[in-house]
C-alpha cells in the first residue's frame, strides 16, 4: 500500500465520521442521547485508531519482505557472478599441459583463493584421471569414500558439457568424512578443446556450505540466514545467523547453472512493524489518543470524588479492623494525660470497657492502689515533655476483679498531620505469661545444673572409696594398737606416750578423711546464686581435693600456673567451681589410654584483653585447661557443646553443654583448639573486677 493510497483511506474516514458524528447529533437531544452519542464516538474513534495502526503494519511488513526478495535476488546474481569468473579462470588454467608443473602449482594457488574449491581434477576425453589437487585447508573429500564410487554424477556433467561446449554442473551429493560428518558437494566440469578437438575436461568439487559461506554470506548473512535447500524444503546447506524474538521473513530463488538448479533460501528476522510508518499516521492517531484521553478524564472526574470517599471508608474500616484484631493493647492520651483511645485488646487487658476508660484523668481504674503515687509521679514526669526509654518499662496493672499482672509499656509521642505533639501513644503488652515460662525455665535450669552436680558426685563415689580406705584403716590399725597397750595394767605408765602418738594419727587420718568428706559435701549442697568477687585461686583451691583424688587414681601429675596480680573474678562461686572441675575430669579422662605414659594436666590462669566491650571497664581473667590425651576428632568437634551428645559410654551429654551456659551468662566465652603435639585445650573467660570497684 502506498502512502497517497493511506492518506485517501484517512480523508475519507474523518469525513464520514463527522457527517455521521452531526446527524447523531441533532438526532439525539437530551443527557441519555448524549451518553450514547459518546460511546458511539469512542467505539469509532477505537475502530479508526485499529484499522490505521493495522493497515500501517501490513504496509511496513510487505515493504520488509520486498526487501528481502531483494537481497535473494542480489544473492543469486552474485553467485552466478562469481561461478563465471571461476570458469574463466579455469579456461586459462588449461592451457597450460597435464604434465607441466605449471599446473599443480595454479591449481595449488586456486585452491587457496577459493576456499569453496574442495577439488581440481584433469581427466582425459575418456574422464580417466591424469592429475589433481585437494585444498590444503582441510583433509581430502573422498578420503573416505573413493573418487570412483562418485564419478557418475561427474560423467553426467561432463556429457553434458561437452555437448554444450560450456561449464556443466552436477546434482548435489552427500560425502561421509572420517570425523563422523559430511559435507554436501557438486561437481562443475569444464571442456577442454583445443583448435576446435576436445583433449579433456577440467572437474571441480564444489562444497555447498563453502560456497555458500564464502560467497554469500559476509554480504548477506549477517542479518539473515542463508541456506541452499532441495524441492522438498530440506536444507543441504546453511550459513548467516538470526536474531531471536523477532518477526521471521522469508524469500526463495532458483539458481538456474547449467545441468543443476538449486534453491537459494534466505530467511530473515525482522523488528516487528513499527507502530507510526510515517508522520500522517502519527498525527491522526496521537490526536486520537489525545481526544479519547480529554473523554476519560471528563468521565474519571465526575466519580473522583465518590471515589475518594469511598476510599477514605476503606481506609478507616481497615485500621479499625486492624487495631481491633492485635494482640496488644493501644492506648492514646492527650497532653493533659487523659486517654483519648483504647482498643479492643487493652479493655480485654484491664477487664473495663471503652466506654468506662475514654475521658479518664489520673488515677486510672487499673492502678493498683498502692502504686497510684508512684505513676502519678511517673506521669507527671511523662506530660512535662521526658521521653520514656525507646525499650519501653515495666509496669504493674489491675484488673477489674482486683488480679495484677506485669506489662511492659512502650510508649512514644503522638505527632499530628501538621508535626506537633497532640499527646502519647502507648503500645502495652501483657508479660505475666512470659515471667511465669522464665521462673520455670530458671527453675529447671537450677534443678538440671543440680542434677549434673549429682551425676558428677556419683562418678567419684569409687574414687572417695579407695581415698578413704587408706585413712580408715590406719585409724583402725591405731586403735587396735592402743587397746593391746592398755590391756596390760602394770605397762600403762610405760606406753602413755606410745598411746598418745597414736591417737595424734588417728586424729590426723580422721581430719583427712573429714576433709574428703567435707569438698564433696560443699560442692553438692552449696545454692547460693549471688555473684561476689572471687579470687582465682581460691577457685582453683577449692577443687583441688576433688581433683587430686581422680589424679592419684588414674597417675596423673596436676601443675598449677597462676599469673601474679590476678584481680578478683565477678562470678557465681559454685558454677564456676562446678565448670573448672567439669574441664579438669573431662581432660584426665583423656588421658586414660594404655598408650598415654606422661600424663599432665595444667591448670593455668592469666589475665587477657577483652572480647567484647560489654566490661570492658574491667578487663577479662582467663582460665585454661590443657590435657595431653588423644585429642578431638573433626566428627565430634562439631556436637561437643550439644546437649546430650556424648562419647563416653556412661556418660549424660550434659557437661560441656552446661559450662557454656554458665561461662555465656557470665559474659564470657568458652572455647577449645588442639596442642601440638597432641592433647587438647579448654579457655574460659571470666570479668575481672578491680580493686577500686571493690572498695567503693
Amino acid at each position: 500500500m502506498t502512502s497517497q493510497a493511506l492518506q485517501h483511506l484517512i480523508s475519507t474516514f474523518k469525513a464520514r465520521t463527522l457527517a455521521w458524528w452531526l446527524a447523531l447529533e441533532d438526532a439525539l437531544p437530551g443527557g441519555r442521547g448524549r451518553r450514547s452519542l459518546w460511546s458511539a464516538l469512542i467505539a469509532l474513534v477505537m475502530a479508526v485508531l485499529v484499522t490505521l495502526v493495522w493497515l500501517a503494519g501490513r504496509y511496513e511488513a510487505s515493504q520488509l519482505q520486498a526487501e528481502l526478495e531483494r537481497d535473494t535476488a542480489n544473492a543469486v546474481n552474485d553467485l552466478h557472478t562469481q561461478l563465471a569468473r571461476h570458469v574463466q579462470v579455469l579456461q586459462g588454467l588449461q592451457s597450460s599441459l597435464p604434465t607441466d608443473d605449471f599446473w599443480s602449482l595454479e591449481a595449488q594457488a586456486l585452491l587457496r583463493d577459493n576456499r569453496d574449491m574442495l577439488r581440481i581434477e584433469w581427466r582425459d576425453t575418456e574422464l580417466n584421471l591424469n592429475r589433481s589437487a585437494d585444498s590444503f585447508l582441510r583433509s581430502p573429500v573422498f578420503e573416505r569414500v573413493p573418487r570412483s564410487e562418485t564419478l557418475s554424477e561427474a560423467q553426467q556433467a561432463c556429457l553434458r558439457a561437452q555437448r554444450s561446449s560450456g561449464a556443466s554442473y552436477s546434482r548435489s551429493y552427500f560425502l561421509p568424512q572420517n570425523n563422523g560428518l559430511g559435507l554436501e558437494v557438486m561437481d562443475m566440469c569444464l571442456p577442454n578443446t583445443q583448435s576446435g578437438v576436445l583433449v579433456g575436461f577440467t572437474v571441480v568439487t564444489y562444497g555447498l556450505q563453502e560456497l555458500i559461506s564464502e560467497r554469500l554470506g559476509e554480504n548477506f548473512g549477517r542479518r539473515n540466514e542463508i541456506s541452499f535447500t532441495e524441492p522438498d524444503g530440506t536444507r543441504l546447506a546453511i550459513a548467516g545467523t538470526q536474531s531471536r524474538g523477532l518477526r521471521v521473513f522469508t524469500a526463495q530463488q532458483l539458481v538456474d547453472l547449467p545441468g543443476n538448479t538449486l534453491v537459494l533460501r534466505m530467511d530473515g528476522r525482522r523488528g516487528e512493524p513499527d507502530l507510526f510508518p510515517n508522520v500522517l499516521t502519527a498525527l491522526v492517531t496521537g490526536m486520537s489518543i489525545a481526544l479519547i484521553t480529554v473523554m476519560v478524564l471528563l468521565a474519571k472526574d465526575s466519580r473522583r470524588r465518590l471515589k475518594a470517599e469511598n476510599d477514605l471508608a476503606e481506609a478507616l474500616a481497615f485500621r479499625k479492623a486492624m487495631e481491633d484484631s492485635l494482640v496488644t493493647g493501644l492506648r492514646a492520651r492527650d497532653l493533659e494525660g487523659r486517654i483519648t483511645y483504647v482498643n479492643p485488646a487493652f479493655c480485654q487487658m484491664v477487664g473495663l470497657t471503652a466506654e468506662q476508660l475514654t475521658g479518664k484523668l489520673a488515677p486510672m481504674p487499673y492502678w493498683p492502689p498502692e502504686m497510684v503515687d508512684e505513676y502519678q509521679q511517673r506521669q507527671a514526669i511523662r506530660l512535662a515533655g521526658n521521653a520514656p526509654p525507646r525499650e519501653g518499662f515495666e509496669s504493674v496493672f489491675m484488673r477489674a476483679d482486683g488480679t495484677r499482672f506485669e506489662v511492659l509499656i512502650i510508649e512514644a509521642p503522638l505527632i499530628s498531620g501538621q508535626g506537633q505533639q497532640t499527646g502519647w501513644m502507648g503500645a502495652v503488652i501483657d508479660i505475666s505469661e512470659q515471667r511465669r515460662i522464665e521462673e520455670l525455665s530458671r527453675a529447671s535450669q537450677e534443678r538440671l545444673q543440680a542434677t549434673a552436680r549429682l551425676a558428677t558426685v556419683g562418678e567419684m563415689a569409687s574414687l572417695l572409696s579407695h581415698e578413704l580406705n587408706q585413712p580408715l584403716a590406719a585409724i583402725a590399725s591405731y586403735a587396735n594398737g592402743s587397746l593391746n597397750l592398755l590391756k596390760d595394767p602394770a605397762a600403762v605408765p610405760q606406753t602413755l606416750d606410745d598411746v598418745h602418738m597414736a591417737l595424734r594419727r588417728i586424729a590426723e587420718q580422721a581430719g583427712r578423711a573429714g576433709k574428703v568428706i567435707n569438698s564433696v559435701h560443699d560442692f553438692v549442697r552449696r545454692r547460693d546464686q549471688a555473684r561476689e568477687a572471687v579470687a582465682p585461686v581460691a577457685l582453683l583451691d577449692a577443687i583441688a581435693p576433688l581433683v587430686n583424688l581422680q589424679a592419684r587414681k588414674l597417675q596423673v601429675r596436676v601443675h598449677t600456673r597462676i599469673e601474679a596480680k590476678l584481680p578478683p573474678v565477678l562470678c557465681d562461686r559454685t558454677m564456676v567451681e562446678q565448670v573448672l572441675l567439669n574441664l579438669a575430669r573431662n581432660g584426665m579422662q583423656a588421658m586414660d589410654q594404655p598408650g598415654s605414659t606422661d600424663r599432665v594436666l595444667v591448670l593455668q590462669v592469666r589475665r587477657t584483653a577483652p572480647n567484647d566491650t560489654s566490661h570492658a571497664e574491667h578487663g577479662w581473667v582467663e582460665f585454661s585447661v590443657s590435657d595431653v590425651g588423644v585429642g578431638i576428632g573433626e566428627d565430634v568437634a562439631g556436637q561437643l557443646f550439644t546437649p546430650f551428645f556424648t562419647t563416653k559410654a556412661e556418660g549424660m551429654g550434659l557437661g560441656l553443654s552446661l559450662c557454656r551456659t554458665v561461662v555465656e551468662q557470665h559474659g564470657g566465652h568458652l572455647s577449645f583448639e588442639p596442642l601440638t603435639p597432641r592433647g587438647t585445650v579448654f579457655r574460659f573467660t571470666l570479668p575481672a573486677v578491680l580493686l577500686d570497684k571493690i572498695s567503693a
